[in-house]
């Protein structure tokens, strides 16, 4: 039993300094590092490879707003040209309509003109076969 004390304790003593020698930064102080152990630069590397993924993502929603801008402006400029385009064909369509309405209007007056010389006509004859 006493032998089991005398190894223990050196055992215990060889554990201590294992552990004290094995949980220290590392020596070499870089630039990349700054004198950080190894979990410290992991989770450095985790944060600046979310970092990059937020600001890249960022980017991409400010890319997509911008091409659904000029899609919205685009759409809003065709139309704006469709109803210009409409508005010019209506004005066209008025302005043949009235021109047709004109030319029905002197065709009618011509028509009763010639109704009415036909029907004068008509009545000299009868007046003349009555004598």
């Amino acid at each position: 039993m006493k032998n089991l004390k005398t190894l223990s304790i050196p055992s215990i003593l060889l554990a201590v300094a294992v552990l004290a020698t094995g949980c220290h930064k590392t020596e070499k102080t870089t630039v990349e590092t700054n004198g950080m152990g190894p979990a410290q630069t992991a989770g450095k590397t985790v944060d600046d490879a979310g970092a990059n993924a937020a600001q890249a993502t960022r980017e991409g929603a400010a890319r997509t707003e911008a091409a659904a801008d000029r899609a919205g402006d685009n759409a809003r400029d065709a139309a704006q040209r469709a109803g210009d385009k409409m508005s010019e064909a209506a004005a066209r369509t008025d302005a043949a309509a009235r021109d047709a309405g004109q030319d029905i209007k002197q065709g009618a007056s011509n028509a009763t003109d010639a109704a009415g010389r036909g029907l004068e006509h008509a009545g000299k004859k009868m007046q003349d076969a009555s004598k």
